[in-house]
């Protein structure tokens, strides 16, 4: 899930099944898109990549999958949008990875108490869905008991204006918001809870960066 004041009511408007099946051809043509390709690095950087990933709005499902052929042995893939949970559920399909995947619907926030705790935990550009983003950082570090990786919008002020502008383009029918969180904020967070920051790197629009809990 690409980077919701009314999380549940606006995921699928701007989320579609349309959207998550053309990622899908893309993913398979061109491979994962930049922040992923960035965790992915960071992951390997920290020398990580084994055990059990919890993959958070995983979009079609691409650090999943790439995780899985490095070194993951079993992932969870929690999904609110419904044509990107069919769309991950058709490439675990494809991949005959049916067994090594489980697939959650549903805000994380809401759902993340019934689900176990996992060595990783990944968010590639999912915090930027959320108007209060403490809940859904907060929810996800109490799950990993080795390292958390995530992506997010930096904050800048042509990065604020963009999705401004996109925000606004989308008119009164998609009510679906992105927003852009202090960055030193969603840090200093991660790092209260346990957490060393070992990789960051940027683009000019995201973030990537990877923590590993103290030993």
């Amino acid at each position: 899930m690409a980077c919701c004041t009314i999380f549940d009511e606006t995921i699928d408007q701007q989320f579609t099944i349309k959207k998550a099946q053309q990622e899908l051809e893309r993913y398979r043509q061109k491979g994962p898109r930049p922040t992923t390709r960035l965790l992915l690095e960071g992951l390997t950087h920290a020398g990580v990549i084994d055990g059990t990933l919890l993959d958070i709005g995983a979009g079609v499902g691409a650090l999943t999958f790439e995780l899985l052929e490095r070194g993951i042995t079993r992932a969870v893939i929690v999904e609110a949008s419904s044509g990107y949970a069919l769309a991950a559920y058709d490439e675990s399909t494809r991949r005959g990875r049916t067994a090594d995947v489980q697939l959650k619907r549903g805000d994380f926030v809401e759902v993340g108490r019934l689900l176990p705790m996992a060595h990783i935990v990944t968010m590639d550009r999912v915090v930027c869905c959320y108007p209060i983003y403490q809940s859904l950082l907060s929810e996800a570090l109490r799950h990993t008991t080795r390292a958390f990786a995530f992506s997010y919008p930096r904050d800048r002020w042509y990065v604020r204006a963009g999705m401004s502008v996109e925000n606004t383009l989308r008119g009164r029918r998609n009510k679906f918001k992105t927003f852009v969180h202090p960055e030193a904020q969603l840090r200093e967070l991660i790092m209260r809870a346990g957490f060393d920051l070992v990789f960051q790197k940027q683009t000019f629009v995201w973030s990537a960066e990877v923590f590993l809990r103290h030993a």
